[in-house]
């Protein structure tokens, strides 16, 4: 059988500004993405439907016989068993929401308005609908992955150097490198991948995730529910955080229940506020409504897009949206949405589309990634999708 993933055009974008460079399946929760999930549920490769401009990138693979699954919802043992019992033409669903159908080829613009003979799924599910799900599912879903990603592996030797408090497991990969450490595993497992460095000094509560190559600075505090995506390097102190990948948050600063992408920096003495000083739920930015929209949450911080930086001792107010290759500093707090493709704070000009693209390329060659036609392309086109989408905002 072969299984794709396909984004639902509307929480495609509620997740913006993080589903610009990428679509749903490619976001990270817990310590797989989305697409990694999947596969390591189904035991098969999965590729991805979404919209046009993305397909270069992350390209579909059709067979005369396809499953197609929504990509927000997060796999379960309950829910791929229903899965893998559809019948061509069957679709599975929850109350409204299409999670599935079996079927021939299938464009994207057709599945957004999907019909066909209805299965109804009645277990519980997981779906990311808003950005804040990214941050608020990331503990249980580190958990849930940790024993998937250290099935039939042996851990490397903890050093007699570190302190381990609690019942859950740490787990080391090959070239890991970790002294005198302190790490609590009371409320989850704490997964070191292959060749992380965690410094001197460092505290990190489970449940922790360090994928490859990222790097824990000294005396760094690391509370529970964070995840380094690989090549990510962090200081400070970090609560409930999502780090895709590729970032740097490497000094001092606090940052807490916030989602960072790729290629981001936050300078030296960034701070955010994760609550609101009357205790009220947190508002937040979002692009299908073009408005702040009550997020139901008393703990949110900051949402920062692919390519996006601040200067140093910047401070994002609760519930702080900033878009793609955006360059934020200056005194005081920043506005609670800041658009893509903008320079400053409170007062911001465009920031040129070649000088955006300087950067990325010196940003990506740091990290040996090569700025190929392929990122090139994609580039482009999401500055030409972020001056429609984002004009007048």
């Amino acid at each position: 059988m072969n299984f794709i993933l396909f984004d639902q055009a509307s929480v495609k974008e509620n997740l913006l500004p993080l589903t610009y460079f990428r679509p749903i399946a490619a976001i990270r929760c817990g310590i797989f993405t989305l697409q990694e999930k999947w596969e390591n549920y189904l035991q098969t490769p999965v590729s991805i439907l979404s919209e046009s401009y993305l397909q270069e990138k992350f390209p579909v693979s059709y067979q005369p016989d396809n499953i197609y699954i929504n990509s927000a919802v997060l796999p379960s043992n309950d829910l791929v068993a229903q899965i893998s019992t559809l019948e061509p033409g069957q679709a599975l669903w929850k109350n409204t929401l299409l999670i599935a159908i079996r079927s021939g080829k299938i464009h994207w613009e057709a599945l957004q308005t999907i019909t066909g003979y209805k299965v109804f799924y009645t277990g519980t599910l997981d779906i990311l609908n808003n950005v804040t799900d990214i941050f608020r599912l990331n503990a249980v879903q580190i958990k849930k992955d940790f024993y998937q990603i250290i099935q039939d592996k042996q851990s490397k030797s903890l050093s007699a150097t570190n302190i381990k408090l609690g019942k859950y497991p740490v787990f080391l990969e090959s070239g890991a490198k970790v002294e005198a450490c302190v790490f609590n595993t009371e409320e989850g497992p704490v997964y070191i991948g292959n060749d992380v460095k965690i410094l001197e000094g460092s505290l990190i509560r489970g449940p922790f995730a360090a994928l490859d190559k990222s790097v824990v600075k000294m005396g760094a505090k690391i509370y529970g529910g964070t995840t380094l995506g690989p090549y990510t390097k962090v200081g400070g102190e970090i609560k409930d955080v999502v780090f895709f990948g590729n970032a740097n948050k490497g000094h001092d600063g606090y940052l807490g229940d916030s989602v960072i992408a790729e290629w981001c920096n936050l300078g030296a003495d960034t701070n955010n506020s994760n609550l609101k000083n009357n205790y009220s739920k947190v508002k937040l930015w979002n692009y299908p409504a073009n408005d702040f929209v009550d997020s139901g949450l008393q703990f949110c911080g900051l949402i920062m897009g692919d390519h996006s930086k601040s200067g140093i001792a910047t401070m994002f107010n609760t519930g702080t949206v900033v878009g793609v290759n955006s360059n934020v500093f200056g005194a005081d707090y920043q506005p609670k949405f800041f658009p893509s493709f903008k320079w400053g704070g409170k007062k911001y000009v465009d920031y040129h589309y070649d000088k955006a693209l300087s950067v990325a390329k010196a940003v990506m060659k740091r990290r040996h990634k090569d700025f190929d036609a392929t990122e090139q392309n994609l580039f482009k086109k999401v500055y030409n999708l972020v001056k429609e989408k984002e004009a007048g905002m």
